[in-house]
Parts: C-alpha cells; structure tokens; sequence
C-alpha cells in the first residue's frame, strides 16, 4: 500500500542557510514627525533635476541673446522671458532641493546623535541606577 507520510530519508532537503553575525548593531528609535520627513526626502533628486534642466535653457538661452542679433522685436521677447523664468525658475528649484536635503541630512544626523559614545552610558539609564 501508498504510504502518505513522508519518510525522513526521502524528505528533500532545503536550502542550506549560512549565517554570518554582526560585530555590532545600533538600533535608533524615530519618531513620527522624523519618519515623515525622511519619507519626503525622495523629491530632492527631483528638484536638483528640476534645477540643473531650466538653468541649462536659462544659460543656453543667454549665450544665444549674448551672442546673435535677433531682427524680430516678438522672437527676442520671448528669449528674454524664457531666460528670466529659467534663472528664477532654477533658483526656486535650487533652493527647494537645498532646503530639502538639508531638512533630511539634519533629521538622520540628529536621529544619529541619539546614540551615547561607545563606553558612556546614557544618562536615563545612570539616573534610574542611582
């Protein structure tokens, strides 16, 4: 007769599994408004992008006009104010990364500073021992 329970020595073996340990492991708490300003940070790249585009039309538009003479009143008009909005528009957008970045840099740089020095121990922990 089948027998339906599967015999030790015809189980397939699994993976073999290699663990390697950790020297040390840092856990850092966070709190709600710290998570959430590190889940905004992915915009950065976007604004920096941003940035660098319009300043790049903004340049290239200025060597243009620096460069040519423009016989139509309506054609240097509209290079002058593609120029203008692309140097402001670059510099918001510069602005807005910067502001961005340095928001995220701070937020993991205090979450990080929460850690005591190796060897000191914290000073809630010193208190509740005295």
């Amino acid at each position: 007769m089948f027998d339906p329970a599967p015999n030790e020595d015809s189980a397939p073996l699994g993976p073999a599994i290699h663990r390697a340990r950790l020297d040390k492991l840092s856990i850092f708490e966070v709190s709600e408004s710290e998570l959430e300003t590190l889940e905004r940070g992915s915009p950065d790249s976007l604004f920096l992008n941003l940035a660098i585009f319009v300043l790049s039309v903004a340049i290239s538009f200025s060597i243009a006009l620096g460069t040519t003479t423009i016989t139509s009143d309506r054609v240097f008009i509209i290079f002058v104010i593609v120029t203008v909005i692309g140097y402001l528009a670059g510099a918001t957008f510069g602005f807005l990364w910067w502001r961005s970045y340095r928001s995220v840099k701070s937020v993991a740089k205090q979450i990080r500073n929460r850690l005591s020095p190796e060897g000191v121990r914290a000073t809630s922990e010193t208190k509740n021992e005295t």
